[in-house]
């Protein structure tokens, strides 16, 4: 395993153990009075991207239903076209229920892709899944507001590479964030996770 190699595996070790901490999405505070209460921690919010048609993608248009939301990068390595191969998978074993979902791949690296690069690249995989994208700045709020961690990495050959989150967000019908479905997580606990968020 070369030097590059073992600094991402060390990165994206890091960026899980975040997720597992954001994903907690409360947190205790103490009062005055020092009685533990709830603090929820904002993870989501209204969003503008463009769709793999180059048409404008909102919040709005996740029509009320609950998302599978996925952060990457089409130049990605790995992890990107093993989570879209996992969610692939989901939506086969859900069959029918696929329907009442929406599967969302949200780029972080809008310098390359292009609502043409990640619209080819997410039908490699099902055409359910929806590919967006944006300016650098759009992206940005994007990733802010959801609370992803997203760092460009420079190679040794004058490229880069984009260290990112590896987890899949789950939100409900109303885009509050419920949980994450982690980096090849197992199916057997992935896909009660999706069957409650379904119902949710």
């Amino acid at each position: 395993m070369n030097v590059a190699k073992t600094i991402r595996y060390g990165a994206w070790a890091a960026v899980a153990l975040l997720v597992a901490a954001v994903s907690a999405a409360t947190v205790m505070k103490l009062t005055g009075d020092d009685i533990p209460q709830a603090a929820t921690v904002q993870i989501g919010g209204p969003f503008e991207l463009v769709d793999g048609k180059g048409q404008v993608f909102t919040d709005k248009n996740l029509n009320g239903k609950p998302t599978l939301m996925f952060f990457g990068f089409t130049y990605c390595p790995d992890v990107c076209p093993t989570t879209l191969s996992d969610m692939q998978g989901w939506i086969e074993n859900l069959g029918p229920q696929a329907d009442d979902l929406n599967f969302v791949f949200v780029s972080v690296d809008p310098e390359r892709d292009t609502p043409d690069t990640i619209a080819d690249y997410v039908a490699a995989f099902d055409s359910r899944v929806v590919p967006l994208t944006g300016s650098v700045d759009q992206v940005k709020k994007v990733v802010k507001d959801y609370r992803v961690y997203a760092r460009k990495v420079p190679l040794d050959d004058g490229d880069y590479t984009m260290d990112h989150t590896a987890a899949v967000y789950m939100l409900n019908g109303d885009l509050n964030f419920v949980g994450t479905i982690g980096y090849q997580e197992p199916e057997d606990t992935a896909m009660p996770k999706i069957k409650k968020l379904l119902g949710s």
